[in-house]
């Protein structure tokens, strides 16, 4: 580097430096505010458990009240659950929350070392009258102030059917254009509701709803286009008639294409195809091994939550569930060759 000479030399440079000077400090100023708007921002970082988190649906027991339900799920070694309202009080989706309500679950939940992983919200997001959707809507909202005071992180939903009288039985107009757009203007406003409250609302595809297959709910994830909307994984919902002898195409299928969106699963099984899984895990066609590698394989930590089963069929699910998520486990271990 050659050295300035003159006094005009000198100044030069002097005014240069100070020039440089300002920009950094100003360069310096900027970013560090950047960084202090992205750290109030940014969702916190966390580590994901090496396993998956064995749960239950609490409504499983049928026991009230609410602490002798978790007595139960706690007595199983089931430490985390999807909690629907109606095991504590009142309606599943109410109106309004009580008084004291999410202190007492906050309570008895915290003295038993049981995590609430989910709130039930399911209701028919595609009912053919609007008034049932909005009445439906609005008992989200409650739910979702539900979750800010309990510090629940997610709701689960299901995406609903044309049929008038039960949410979880097919109808012909399942199909039609209409349907998916009912229904895609329920799960935006229930996306929202969720973005609202700092949580997220995860769906489960089912042959039986207008979301009836993995592809479907890439489509309807797409077009939301929303971090705060998610999937829950029951893969004894996803084959329709005669799909059953392509269980391991139609379940890769499913991971290859949400498989990253997965935030929540059920565990149950089926007995044929045509209909959703209305059997205890371990006790139908369900090919477990591939289904939990899957999870496994494609980063799933979160809860998987036994479902469709009997009190009494509780412990041996359970084991079931727990030894097949080891074998998983190990094998993803295993050195390819």
């Amino acid at each position: 580097m050659t050295l300035p000479t003159s006094e005009n030399e000198r100044s030069q440079t002097r005014r240069q430096f100070l020039r440089l000077t300002s920009t950094l400090t100003f360069a310096s100023t900027c970013g560090h505010n950047v960084l202090a708007a992205t750290a109030t921002t940014a969702p916190a970082v966390t580590t994901p458990p090496a396993l998956m988190q064995i749960g239950i649906l609490l409504s499983t027991f049928v026991r009230p009240p609410l602490e002798a339900r978790l007595d139960a799920a706690k007595a199983a070694g089931l430490l985390h659950i999807q909690l629907a309202l109606d095991c504590v009080a009142g309606p599943m989706m109410p109106d309004k929350i009580p008084p004291d309500f999410a202190a007492r679950i906050r309570r008895e939940t915290t003295a038993r070392g049981i995590t609430v992983a989910s709130l039930q919200g399911t209701f028919n997001m595609c009912h053919p009258d609007a008034a049932q959707r909005e009445t439906g809507l609005r008992r989200l909202g409650v739910l979702a102030g539900l979750c800010q005071e309990l510090g629940v992180p997610r709701i689960h939903l299901c995406s609903g059917t044309r049929d008038r009288t039960s949410m979880w039985r097919r109808h012909p107009d399942n199909d039609l254009p209409d349907a998916w757009k009912d229904m895609v203007a329920s799960m935006r406003a229930a996306t929202e509701i969720a973005r609202q409250a700092g949580v997220v609302v995860a769906f489960e595809p089912e042959v039986n709803n207008v979301v009836d297959s993995a592809l479907k709910a890439r489509r309807l994830l797409d077009e939301i286009g929303s971090p705060h909307l998610k999937v829950t994984m029951d893969a004894a919902n996803l084959f329709h008639k005669g799909e059953l002898p392509r269980m391991a195409e139609i379940l890769d299928q499913a991971f290859a294409l949400i498989g990253k969106d997965i935030v929540m699963a059920h565990a149950k099984d089926l007995d044929r195809d045509g209909d959703a899984g209305h059997k205890a895990a371990g006790e139908g066609k369900l090919d477990y091994d591939r289904y939990l590698s899957l999870l496994h394989t494609h980063g799933f930590r979160g809860p998987i939550f036994l479902h469709g089963l009997s009190e009494a069929q509780v412990p041996k699910c359970a084991a079931f569930l727990r030894e097949k998520l080891a074998r998983a486990v190990a094998a993803s271990a295993r050195p390819v060759r």
